[in-house]
């Protein structure tokens, strides 16, 4: 294997900003920038007892731990996990073995986000509060008043806003004046409305009985994790997991449950080992993705889609699933922000929106690919190079929280989005175009746990959704 193909396989995707842009002359020049980027993430006593900001504490150590690369701190990390992530109970370890530090008071002189209400009079200006209420996740600037609301608990909202607080401090580090200025969040439930004053959703009764994940990188990873974080019981979630590749290095960059023991592996062979662990059920497909087979009535009728291929996401409605939620992340250095989130049936099938499969040639004018050039004499290595996609696992988290609570309303019969389009560097100006209602249709769930199931039943709730929740599940 040449140097060139080694790089392209190890190379930090997010890292490669810094080439993309030129201002790194050289991997290890980017590598330079991005090793002094760093956070903090400063705990109130409500995060010992709220699953919805543990999810967002967790997702936010595991994308800020992969992309900040000067180091991630925590301060406050005591009590008992409220959420299942394989295989720890304590909130610090869990956080320490995601990569962060323990810390015992904060530093006024690191970025910080602040979970709760911790006391932060002393951190410096570049400093964010974390909020979910219901369906809704964001990040609000430290200095506006915000109350803690935890009656009803959706995990997912909390890993949207931890993707978010990430994506936030990584933008201000790299130079956007508005991020860390503005509230920034979505409403889950209803994502064409305002996240802080719109409707903040129903308590969750039911959760999904199984799944189909396509692609088992950034975003399939992503989808696992989320899952992984809702109130599954003892009866267990059950998936097929397909994926032909195995992790590289660079996966660490990018997807969240990737660890350095598990490079060289079968990407399905080691997240089925993890959802194992968390107590779902796993099948494999170990090949590539076509319209060449047909699913069965007993396998998983819903897929999750998670592959950046367009001659795979153009047959995704060909093999019999009756539901597909897709996404897809941006590429380049103005795009890799960027969210499109699709679901099929559709008005425009999948075939006709990726119609054109050709990707064209990476440009190699940039200093660090012209000097790799220039030494290495490989021009086919070094465009293979600048062809890799940037990526950012708090992208793949966002993605994710919207993906999930695509299929989560799908169980319980919320609204359908057909399409959902926005970037993390303006959220304002996201697209929602919102589905005709599918034909009736049964995806299968299990019920929540008795004492989550209680804790959801007496939250607040609105009634003529509480009084529907049981209709939604008729068979066709």
């Amino acid at each position: 294997m040449t140097t060139l193909e080694t790089l392209s396989d190890e190379l930090h995707r997010t890292v490669k900003l810094a080439l993309d842009t030129g201002e790194a002359a050289s991997v290890d020049d980017a590598v330079r920038i991005f090793s002094a980027y760093r956070v903090q993430l400063v705990l109130g006593p409500e995060v010992a007892e709220s699953a919805s900001l543990q999810a967002a504490l967790l997702t936010a150590v595991n994308c800020a731990a992969r992309t900040l690369l000067g180091g991630v701190s925590v301060v406050g990390a005591d009590g008992p996990l409220r959420v299942s992530l394989p295989s720890f109970h304590n909130l610090g370890d869990a956080v320490e073995a995601l990569g962060a530090s323990l810390a015992s008071v904060p530093n006024p002189d690191i970025p910080s986000v602040v979970f709760g209400t911790a006391q932060a009079q002393r951190l410096e200006r570049l400093a964010l509060r974390v909020v979910t209420r219901g369906w809704c996740g964001g990040v609000v600037p430290l200095s506006h008043k915000v109350a803690p609301d935890t009656t009803t608990e959706i995990t997912t909202a909390g890993v949207l806003a931890g993707a978010l607080a990430v994506s936030e401090i990584f933008q201000r580090l790299r130079g956007h004046a508005m991020a860390c200025r503005r509230p920034v969040g979505l409403n889950l439930w209803r994502p064409e409305q305002d996240w802080r004053t719109g409707d903040h959703g129903p308590a969750l009764t039911r959760l999904p009985a199984s799944a189909w994940l396509v692609g088992l990188g950034n975003l399939g990873q992503a989808y696992l994790w989320t899952l992984g974080l809702l109130p599954y019981g003892a009866e267990p979630l059950d998936l097929v997991l397909q994926d032909f590749d195995v992790l590289a290095r660079s996966n660490l960059s990018t997807s969240l449950l990737t660890t350095p023991v598990l490079i060289g592996q079968r990407k399905s062979r080691a997240m089925a080992a993890w959802a194992e662990r968390r107590g779902f059920r796993a099948s494999l497909v170990e090949r590539r993705f076509a319209g060449d087979f047909r699913v069965s009535r007993h396998e998983p009728s819903v897929a999750l889609v998670g592959v950046d291929n367009a001659l795979a996401r153009q047959t995704i409605e060909e093999v019999g699933f009756q539901r597909v939620i897709e996404a897809g992340l941006g590429r380049g250095p103005q795009d890799f922000l960027g969210i499109d989130l699709h679901t099929f049936p559709a008005v425009t099938p999948a075939a006709t929106i990726w119609s054109s499969t050709d990707a064209g040639d990476a440009e190699i004018s940039q200093p660090a690919y012209r000097d790799l050039l220039e030494r290495s004499g490989d021009r086919c290595g070094t465009v293979r190079l600048a062809g890799r996609t940037i990526g950012a696992p708090f992208v793949g988290a966002a993605a994710s929280a919207l993906v999930v609570a695509e299929l989560l309303r799908l169980v319980i019969g919320g609204p359908r989005n057909e399409l959902i389009s926005c970037h993390l560097r303006d959220l304002g100006a996201r697209s929602v175009i919102r589905g005709a209602p599918w034909p009736a249709f049964n995806p299968g769930s299990v019920p929540l746990p008795p004492s989550t199931a209680l804790q959801a039943l007496t939250a607040p709730a609105d009634i003529e959704t509480v009084a529907n929740r049981a209709s939604c599940l008729c068979t066709s």
